[in-house]
């Protein structure tokens, strides 16, 4: 595998985009027995208009020319909420993940104070760096947990980009 590199997705990669989402949901759709994740549902004209909105920015990692993973962030106010993380599955376990949270942080705008990570349940023990128990909510079949972490004025509790240890490498999350 290549050097990985980190930026904003815009609409020309749309369609990439969401074949890189249906791949690594799918797992996730077996996993909870649920095939109506909203990622899995979401039409490529929704996905266009989602990444066209100005409160939400989608952060993609390449390999080469090659997208291999994204992740969503909506932003409402000092709040980052963190979703739709997804990594092609023959790169899962290669930290790729990992490095997705860790550079969302670039992408905040500094009035950020804390950011959440919607889940499945059976995925929040793998987020080490986020407070679990900030929240389960049923939706159909699925358990989603948020997972809460805060930002404060001193650089020290910012994970820096590096700082990936203790971060298993996640797949997608449900929402």
């Amino acid at each position: 595998m290549g050097e990985t590199h980190f930026d904003l997705i815009g609409v020309e990669y749309a369609g990439e985009l969401l074949t890189i989402r249906r791949a690594a949901f799918v797992t996730e759709a077996q996993l909870y027995g649920d095939p109506h994740l909203p990622a899995l549902t979401q039409t490529l004209e929704e996905l266009t208009a989602d990444l066209q909105r100005p409160d939400v920015v989608t952060i993609g990692a390449w390999v080469g020319p090659r997208l291999v993973g994204s992740i969503r962030v909506e932003l409402e106010g000092e709040r980052a909420n963190l979703g739709r993380l997804a990594v092609v599955p023959d790169l899962h376990g290669k930290g790729i993940g990992s490095q997705l949270l860790m550079e969302v942080l670039k992408y905040l705008p500094e009035q950020t104070k804390e950011v959440w990570v919607f889940t499945g349940l059976d995925a929040k023990s793998t987020m080490p760096l986020y407070e679990g128990g900030a929240g389960d909510e049923d939706a159909g079949t699925l358990t989603e947990s948020y997972l809460r972490r805060l930002l404060g004025e001193d650089s020290a509790d910012v994970p820096q980009p590096d700082d990936t240890a203790g971060l298993g490498e996640l797949g997608a999350t449900p929402r």
